[in-house]
């Protein structure tokens, strides 16, 4: 974060000042700046106890555009003691969804007061996509992010990561990996995984890929088991691929269904049948050659575009 304004002295005509005269004008100006922090915490509401921070505050905050000359050039201590109030809310075990609201309020109001502030834009965006399931405003206010600050390649990767995963448009989210492999400073691995993104969306192996990134680069440990999970959901998704293929090429030999996923394996058209993740089972109807898996019985809509609300 940008340092606070230095506070300095401006005289006029002789050098000579009194010392009384300078150390008061100093005092004088100490005492206004704690006056303003005072009262930027009372107004925020900023508490020691995080158990007693009110979520409904965040609702309350102006908007940052009014509220930023209003603090005279103390802008990024305000988006400051703002983050800590929002890490207080965060607290708690859970937030109902008008809270998430108001928290992605509060992320604007501290963007605006310091639009550098890149780490908000960050762990936000992740937040009100993975605890929130709001991915509409987490592109918000990542796409405000990286127009603020495109020398971070983290922001346009976690765009991609929305539209991927979240809004199934694998074409989209390809593009915003390319943004973020073409930033400077971007880790080596970005420009091979936007090229395969964009040449095989949709690849559940592309997808594990992508998320085995976001993992390593994620330090939240909660958001760790969430991308875990929506890993194993597209392991799911390569393994139903996987014996649906085999399945077609045991139909077309045999011209008939198998009559168990254990056929496939013992006539050689199938390693093994793959573990089901979740510890369920992969389910097989003889009649019909569907399979799903018996703990997540959707697939994927992002692998699926003939679905409705795929990509």
């Amino acid at each position: 974060m940008p340092g606070l304004p230095s506070l300095s002295i401006h005289t006029h005509g002789s050098s000579k000042q009194s010392p009384s005269i300078v150390w008061s004008a100093v005092t004088l100006m100490a005492f206004s700046f704690l006056v303003l922090i005072v009262l930027l915490q009372r107004t925020l509401d900023v508490r020691i106890d995080a158990s007693a921070a009110k979520i409904e505050d965040l609702s309350q905050l102006p908007r940052g555009e009014y509220l930023k000359p209003a603090l005279l050039g103390y802008h990024n201590l305000g988006a400051d003691l703002l983050w800590l109030r929002l890490l207080q809310v965060w607290g708690k075990k859970k937030n109902a969804d008008n809270e998430y609201e108001w928290m992605y309020h509060a992320l604007d109001v501290i963007t605006t007061l310091d639009p550098r502030y890149a780490y908000a834009y960050y762990v936000g965006g992740v937040a009100l996509t993975s605890y929130a399931n709001r991915p509409d405003l987490s592109n918000r206010l990542l796409e405000k992010g990286h127009h603020e600050n495109p020398d971070e390649w983290n922001l346009p990767f976690l765009l991609g990561y929305n539209h991927y995963f979240a809004l199934g448009n694998a074409t989209k989210g390809a593009e915003y990996i390319g943004r973020a492999a073409r930033t400077p400073g971007a880790p080596d691995f970005l420009p091979g995984l936007a090229t395969r993104m964009h040449a095989e969306a949709g690849n559940p192996d592309v997808a594990l890929q992508f998320l085995e990134a976001l993992w390593k680069e994620n330090p939240d440990l909660v958001v760790r088991e969430k991308l875990e999970t929506r890993a194993k959901e597209v392991i799911i998704e390569r393994d139903l691929r996987m014996l649906e293929r085999a399945i077609e090429q045991y139909r077309k030999q045999h011209l008939v269904f198998p009559k168990t996923l254990t056929d496939l394996a013992s006539s050689g058209y199938l390693d093994r049948v793959p573990t089901e993740p979740f510890g369920g089972s992969y389910l097989f109807d003889a009649q019909t050659g569907h399979v799903t898996s018996s703990t997540h019985p959707k697939r994927l809509k992002v692998f699926r575009l003939d679905l409705e609300g795929g990509a």
